[in-house]
C-alpha cells in the first residue's frame, strides 16, 4: 500500500500516478489518498474530464460508488487556471485529457504541489493510452493496481472491450469492458482477428 511522503514543513511538490485496467480500483485509491489529505487539513482541489459523466456530472465516483466532489474541465490547461492556493491536486481519468496534461502536472509539481493522477495506462487494444506513458515516466511514485480476470480468475491488467466499437474513447461499464489477464486478453484479440473462430490459447 502507498504510504504518503512526510512533507511536513517542506514545500516540495511531486507527481504520483495510479494506473491499471478497468475495475482495478484506480479511482478508489485516488479517493482514498485525497480524503487522507483532507483529513490532514491540506488544501485540495480535484479535477476530472467533462467527457466522463457515467456516474455524476461533477463528482468523481468509483465503481464501488464511493465519491468525492470535483471540478469537470474540458482541457488540461484549465487545471492550471483553476488550481490556486492548493497543496494537493487530484486528477481522475487522466487518459482522456490532451497531451498538455504532462506539462500541467510538471508545472504544478514544480510549484510545490502534490499531484495525484489516476488513469488507464492502456486502451482496449493494449496500447499506451493518451498522456499516461509520459506521466508514468515523470512521476516520483507509481502504483499499478490490478483487477481480476473475468475469464480465468488471474490478476488482470488489460481492459477487454466486449462491444464492436472501434474508437479509442468509448465510455462504458461492465456491459462494455471486462478485465483480463495477458493470456486471456490476447486470446480474445486473436479470436476477433480470426472472425470469432476458437483459437488455441496455449499457442498465444
Amino acid at each position: 500500500m502507498f504510504i504518503e511522503v512526510n512533507s511536513a514543513n517542506r514545500k516540495t511538490g511531486w507527481i504520483e500516478v495510479v494506473c491499471g485496467s478497468m475495475f482495478s480500483g484506480k479511482t478508489e485509491e485516488l479517493i482514498r489518498r485525497l480524503r487522507r489529505a483532507q483529513i490532514a487539513n491540506q488544501r485540495v482541489q480535484i479535477f476530472k474530464p467533462t467527457i466522463d459523466r457515467r456516474y455524476s456530472e461533477e463528482d468523481i465516483v468509483s465503481h464501488n460508488r464511493n465519491s468525492i466532489p470535483s471540478t469537470p474541465v474540458s482541457s488540461a490547461e484549465q487545471i492550471l487556471l483553476l488550481a490556486s492556493n492548493v497543496e494537493v491536486v487530484g486528477i481522475d481519468e487522466a487518459q482522456f485529457f490532451d497531451m498538455e496534461l504532462t506539462t500541467v502536472a510538471r508545472t504544478l509539481a514544480n510549484r510545490g504541489i502534490r499531484v495525484i493522477v489516476a488513469g488507464l495506462d492502456m486502451d482496449f487494444r493494449g496500447q499506451p493510452f493518451g498522456p499516461m506513458p509520459q506521466l508514468l515516466a515523470m512521476a516520483e511514485f507509481v502504483t499499478k493496481v490490478h483487477a481480476i480476470c473475468q475469464v480465468c480468475g488471474s490478476l488482470a491488467n488489460y481492459s477487454y472491450r466486449l462491444t464492436a466499437e472501434k474508437g479509442t474513447v468509448v465510455l462504458g461499464e461492465q456491459e462494455t469492458y471486462e478485465p483480463r489477464c495477458r493470456k486471456c486478453f490476447f486470446h480474445g484479440i486473436e479470436e476477433e482477428a480470426s472472425g470469432g473462430e476458437s483459437v488455441d490459447a496455449s499457442k498465444i
